[in-house]
C-alpha cells in the first residue's frame, strides 16, 4: 500500500488568443500522445485587460495515463535526466517544461510547426486514494499515506533516473 506509482501525466500547450498557435499546439500533442486525443482549454472568466471573453480557446493538453514511464524518460531525456528541487509540490507531484520538442527522442522538426515548447505536469498516488475520488462514501486519504515532497524526490531518483538538484 506503500508503494509510489504514477496516476498520470498531463502535457499542456498554453497558445494565448492566437489561433495558429493552437492548432499547432494540437498537432504537437497529438504527435506526442499518439493514441490520445488532445483537447482545447477554453477561458471560463472576462478579464479585459487581457481581451479575454468566456469560450476562447487558449492552449491544448492531453491526459496520459497507460505506458507513462516509457513516455516520462523521453520527456525527462530532453531535460538531460535533470530537475530542480522547485520543480517538487507539497502533495508530492512534480513538474516541469520541454522548451523545444526536437529535443525529445522520436519526433523529428516540423517546419509546419517550426519550435514550441510544452509543460509536463506528473501526479504521483498510492494505492487506496481512490476513496477521495469515489462516488459513494467518500472519505479522506490519512496524512500519513498521502505522499510527500521527499517521497517524490527518491520516487524520481530511482524509478526515473533523475538527478535532483
Amino acid at each position: 500500500m506503500r508503494g509510489i506509482k504514477i496516476a498520470k501525466v498531463t502535457l499542456n500547450i498554453g497558445s494565448g488568443k492566437d489561433e495558429e498557435m493552437h492548432k499547432k499546439g494540437l498537432k504537437l500533442l497529438q504527435k506526442l500522445s499518439e493514441e490520445i486525443k488532445p483537447v482545447s482549454t477554453v477561458t471560463t472568466k472576462r478579464i479585459p485587460g487581457w481581451n479575454l471573453r468566456p469560450g476562447l480557446k487558449i492552449g491544448c493538453k492531453a491526459t496520459i495515463r497507460k505506458n507513462t514511464i516509457e513516455l516520462l524518460k523521453r520527456l525527462l531525456a530532453a531535460k538531460n535526466q535533470v530537475l530542480s528541487a522547485d520543480n517538487f509540490d507539497n502533495q508530492g507531484n512534480f513538474s516541469f517544461g520541454v522548451p523545444e520538442y526536437i529535443d525529445i527522442k522520436g519526433l523529428d522538426y516540423d517546419p509546419e510547426l517550426k519550435i514550441m515548447g510544452l509543460e509536463v505536469a506528473v501526479t504521483l498516488q498510492r494505492a487506496g486514494f481512490r476513496v477521495k475520488q469515489r462516488r459513494i462514501k467518500r472519505s479522506r486519504v490519512g496524512k500519513t499515506h498521502l505522499i510527500s515532497r521527499d517521497e517524490a524526490m527518491a520516487f524520481a531518483k530511482d524509478k526515473l533516473q533523475v538527478e535532483v538538484r
